[in-house]
């Protein structure tokens, strides 16, 4: 079930409009929340626009119940608070519209779930690397991130792409390269690790990807391995920035946060291996931590 609303509050200007889903077949008032962010030039209709591959991932078993919501962003936006206070689109969504939703449609004060693609990749990213105390798990399809931790070292190539002027809306006129800095997902897992490391990640973006995008995902992929960041990523071969592959890698998406909600039961299987492995480590004097 589909509704569409909205709601008012002090950080932002004008109304929050947002769509809200749930499972037809769940009346449960305390559902984990997913916040489904959508991406640039978009709005609360992205929900409607998966909502046939939400639902399917419901009824096959792949996504346990939850509450899915998509709020509208306005132009400027970027999932983020502007730096000159003007909108605080990252305090809005993160404070009293997590609690409107939470209160008016029903979900559980557990920590939630995070996840979108493109600007909504990178917005996932920013709201969990920066909150893991709101979050449990991010999933960040394509997300518009460039492989740097600074600002001043971003290349033509991966910025063409990018409104300078909505930049300057959202960082400041110049740009103030330390706020960037401090809203960049890779930077913030380089300068806090171990905050990271308390999340459920998972990251991919297409080979082909028109924007060049898979560039900077794998700048954070490499970032977050060095730093000792579990995490699943994923280059997906021949995929663009749309077309025929996006349903599926969504489909992937919850698959892996349905796993974060439902974690498998050990494998016995796997017993014999690892103690197989300990015993090896152990008679060529390594540590079982390596």
């Amino acid at each position: 079930m589909l509704i569409r609303a909205s709601m008012k509050c002090a950080e932002v200007p004008g109304e929050i409009e947002y769509a809200v889903m749930r499972p037809n077949s769940s009346a449960d008032p305390q559902l984990p929340l997913m916040l489904l962010l959508h991406g640039g030039g978009q709005s609360r209709e992205y929900l409607a626009r998966v909502s046939k591959t939400l639902q399917k991932a419901w009824e096959d078993g792949v996504l346990p119940p939850v509450l899915a919501v998509t709020p509208s962003l306005t132009q400027r936006a970027q999932y983020m608070n502007a730096r000159d206070g003007s909108e605080r689109w990252e305090d809005a969504l993160l404070g009293p519209f997590m609690k409107h939703v939470r209160a008016r449609h029903g979900a559980s004060d557990e920590r939630a779930l995070v996840m979108g693609p493109a600007l909504g990749g990178i917005g996932a990213l920013r709201f969990a690397f920066k909150h893991p105390d709101l979050f449990a798990a991010v999933a960040a399809l394509e997300p518009s991130i460039q492989p740097v931790l600074d600002y001043a070292e971003i290349e033509p190539r991966d910025r063409f792409w990018q409104d300078v002027k909505l930049l300057e809306m959202a960082y400041g006129a110049p740009i103030d390269e330390a706020y960037w800095r401090a809203n960049h997902p890779t930077a913030i897992a380089y300068d806090r690790p171990d905050d990271v490391a308390e999340l459920d990640i998972y990251l991919e973006c297409g080979d082909q990807d028109s924007f060049g995008l898979f560039r900077g995902v794998e700048f954070l992929h490499r970032v977050l391995y060095d730093r000792g960041i579990a995490h699943e990523y994923r280059l997906v071969r021949g995929a663009d920035h749309v077309g025929a592959t996006l349903p599926g890698r969504f489909r992937d998406a919850l698959e892996f946060l349905g796993r974060v909600l439902a974690p498998p039961p050990p494998d016995p299987a796997l017993d014999g291996l690892h103690q197989h492995v300990a015993q090896l480590k152990k008679h060529r004097g390594v540590r079982e931590d390596e």
